[in-house]
């Protein structure tokens, strides 16, 4: 069992002395890179010419790496062999401020195709699937580390290795929520779709057009409803209400707020504004357990809504009164089942915060179907034919529910797009998604890579039947 070492320049010289006095090690050298997520094909081909005398790579990505035992490391080499695994990667501590703190990473599923996914700072990679790499057509400037690791998932051979191999001198980053629709990083996203999408037709699991469409005449018989669930935010919801009713479409519509039990005020302000305004639905969900989903689903089934439901997070506002007439009209126009817009990033008082406007131009009629798998969400605000809608529902869960149902409809039906701003999307410290933690991000990643492992299974499953 012979394994070669690759190394980030910045790592201390006696962790890497300690690795390569080991006689198993067959040598080792530094990689030009900072962070493997941006590895090119020049450097990972250097990698696949230098490793063909070992059995395995070992990779230190980070620069903080302070300790590594190596009676762990043979531990973890050893357990790739038994496992069969192409790439086996670990959990780690992390050492800010002197105190260890053990940062869980997450398993990799099939579904696990974002580009995004975290491996940390140690990874062994069995040299038969760098041969298999180094022997395909590939020139990436972005993407030759994510095109290798999904070789490695079409056979599920990827194993997270629970014990921790290493203490990392620094915290995890900041999730940078919106860092993959940066205008900035464009050229990266689209090499990031080529490699994607060509997994995807490797699986059996890529779709393309033609797609369903609907009938947008038919349905009920009052045009949309603005749905909002809210929990517990007496500070926002009153705009996000207002913004609503201020619509002035050539149409009928209503407002429903379903207030999921809400004990902060929130209920008893929506039921005044209700009194006052008889387009205004306020109700209540059966039971106090619903999530976000569940609360969807209770008000998209309400005989009061709408052929077209069209949706409004509590937090957030309408960026003008034809918001609503906008969205409408692009179901009549495409025969879509789904709608999605594009919106302003502001703070509380409508500042503007980078990267300002977030329009998913990801996503084309094209192959926006394929690129919803890889990335973390379609974009603002969504809207539905509601009677599709009904048929497929919300998981009832409170972060992920949206991407759901779009990746369930974008495998069949026709899915719209607005890539003009439609609405303001207000960041404050009360947002579900505000400044996760470590365990709340793996909660969120591992919910959403399960989303899209049933996903690509139906995918594959109706492209058979096909």
């Amino acid at each position: 069992m012979k394994f070669r070492i690759f190394y980030h320049p910045g790592i201390a010289k006696n962790i890497v002395d300690q690795i390569l006095s080991n006689r198993h090690c067959a040598g080792g050298s530094t990689i030009n890179a900072h962070d493997t997520a941006w590895l090119n094909s020049d450097t990972l081909n250097e990698v696949v010419t230098k490793s063909k005398d070992a059995d395995y790579v070992v990779w230190l990505s980070d620069a903080g790496i302070v300790h590594l035992q190596i009676e762990n490391l043979l531990r973890a080499i050893e357990t790739t062999r038994q496992t069969n695994a192409l790439i086996l990667y670990a959990n780690y501590y992390e050492r800010n401020d002197h105190l260890p703190t053990l940062h869980r990473l997450i398993a990799c599923q099939q579904g696990a195709v974002r580009d995004d996914f975290d491996f940390g700072p140690i990874r062994i990679i069995d040299t038969s699937l760098l041969k298999k790499w180094g022997s395909t057509k590939n020139n990436y400037k972005y993407s030759a580390w994510y095109s290798l690791w999904l070789i490695a998932l079409e056979t599920n051979n990827i194993v997270l290795f629970p014990e921790p191999l290493t203490v990392v001198n620094h915290a995890a980053g900041a999730w940078d929520q919106f860092g993959y629709v940066d205008p900035r990083n464009r050229e990266v996203q689209i090499e990031r779709e080529v490699v994607c999408t060509a997994h995807l037709n490797k699986i059996g699991a890529a779709v393309y057009p033609p797609f369903l469409t609907i009938n947008p005449n038919e349905g009920p018989e009052l045009m949309a409803s603005v749905i909002i669930p809210v929990k517990n935010r007496v500070k926002t919801v009153e705009d996000a209400v207002k913004s609503a009713l201020a619509q002035a479409p050539p149409f009928e519509f209503n407002v429903i707020v379903v207030d999921n039990y809400s004990t902060d005020g929130t209920t008893e302000l929506l039921r005044n504004m209700a009194e006052s305004d008889t387009q205004l639905v306020h109700v209540v969900p059966p039971h106090p357990f619903s999530g976000i989903g569940g609360c969807w689903n209770f008000g998209v089934n309400h005989p009061l809504c709408g052929r077209f439901a069209v949706q409004l997070d509590s937090d957030d506002i309408y960026i003008d009164q034809n918001t609503l007439g906008t969205v409408v009209a692009k179901f009549f126009e495409e025969a879509c089942a789904m709608v999605v817009g594009s919106y302003t990033l502001t703070d509380m008082n409508l500042n503007i915060l980078p990267p300002g406007v977030i329009d998913h131009r990801e996503w084309t009629d094209e192959n926006g179907a394929n690129n919803a798998l890889r990335i973390n969400g379609l974009g603002a605000p969504r809207a539905f034919y509601t009677p599709v809608l009904r048929k497929i529902g919300f998981p009832d869960v409170s972060y992920g529910e949206d991407y759901a149902v779009g990746l369930a409809i974008s495998s069949k039906y026709k899915i719209g797009r607005i890539y003009n701003s439609l609405y303001l999307c207000r960041r404050w410290e009360g947002n579900s998604d505000a400044g996760p933690s470590a365990q709340k991000l793996n909660e969120y990643n591992s919910y959403k890579d399960f989303l899209r492992t049933v996903a690509i299974a139906q995918r594959v499953s109706k492209n058979n039947v096909n």
